[in-house]
């Protein structure tokens, strides 16, 4: 008795295909039992070896990510073996140019568009996110909007609304959802939260963007008292608070040279790159920062 062995594809359940050989008996309508088990003791060992290295696999969510320090974080995960969410407002171009670096450096990467100020819109994404690349165990609130420099007589109610829509309704639905899913009470597995706040808070950024600021001082409240309400659950909240960085940021505040102009008033006399602030954001995510949570980490440059 002779066996023929066949290459055919097997879905198998979740994101993986994977091909394996069938053993036929030649000129037979039987499979040999013994063969067939063979077959199935392999597909076996691959699955399990495949679901078990997906399963140490941690999901990362990063809002705003397809520019400046958002982008420059998402790539670094990635580069440290997460699988990413790239969260994105209106720029699917970048977003998916973010994804597409990811993969080809043999990432996993997944493109999602919301308005972190649409309630329904953030739902929609982790719901996606669960589908995609499975369940979060890691979130960096980075999206946040911005407008012209303008004295506090210039503010109108529409414009600080938009601000603190984004900038803190935001993180808060973006917090909810991710704590849904990663709290033990809940079944999750723990997790990490980093919210990029801003040295405005502490600074002010008087005559420009005082309710900016104000938005991020919000955030740097968040952080604290979410720290101590989900610890328990497994979970760790940082924040992190850039200052002077070379990102797309200030041209929509109407200034796009504003670090260059302002780097003089820094101790370190320079601006900071999207880079550096990366790097502070997934050591916070990591397990080498286990012990650390309610904490804020300046990244301004010695100001």
């Amino acid at each position: 008795m002779g066996y023929q062995f066949n290459k055919k594809a097997v879905a198998l359940p979740g994101r993986f295909e994977l091909y394996i050989l069938f053993a036929e008996v030649a000129d037979s309508q039987d499979i040999d039992k013994q063969v067939a088990h063979v077959v199935f003791m392999s597909v076996s060992y691959l699955f399990n070896s495949q679901t078990e290295r997906n399963s140490m696999t941690t999901v990362a969510l990063v809002t705003g990510a397809s520019r400046g320090i958002g982008r420059a974080t998402a790539l670094l995960l990635a580069q440290q073996g997460y699988a990413v969410g790239v969260n994105y407002l209106q720029d699917e171009a970048a977003a998916q140019q973010v994804v597409a670096q990811i993969c080809e450096q043999g990432g996993e990467a997944q493109a999602l568009q919301a308005n972190i100020a649409s309630e329904a819109d953030v739902v929609a994404m982790f719901a996606e996110l669960d589908a995609t690349l499975g369940p979060i165990g890691a979130l960096v609130n980075n999206a946040g909007i911005l407008f012209q420099q303008a004295s506090i007589e210039q503010l109108t109610a529409e414009r600080i609304n938009k601000v603190l829509a984004t900038n803190v309704t935001g993180y808060f639905l973006c917090c909810r959802e991710a704590v849904k899913r990663m709290s033990l009470r809940s079944g999750g597995q723990g997790g990490a939260i980093v919210n990029v706040s801003s040295a405005a808070a502490r600074l002010g950024a008087p005559g420009e963007y005082v309710d900016y600021a104000a938005s991020k001082g919000a955030v740097d409240t968040l952080t604290t008292g979410l720290a101590q309400e989900v610890a328990a659950q497994g979970i760790r909240v940082n924040g992190v608070r850039p200052g002077f960085i070379y990102t797309e940021m200030h041209a929509c505040g109407g200034e796009p040279g504003r670090v260059d102009r302002v780097k003089t008033v820094l101790p370190m006399q320079r601006g900071g790159q999207p880079e550096e602030v990366a790097q502070i954001i997934t050591w916070l995510l990591s397990d080498a920062a286990s012990y650390v949570t309610g904490s804020f980490i300046d990244a301004a440059g010695g100001r």
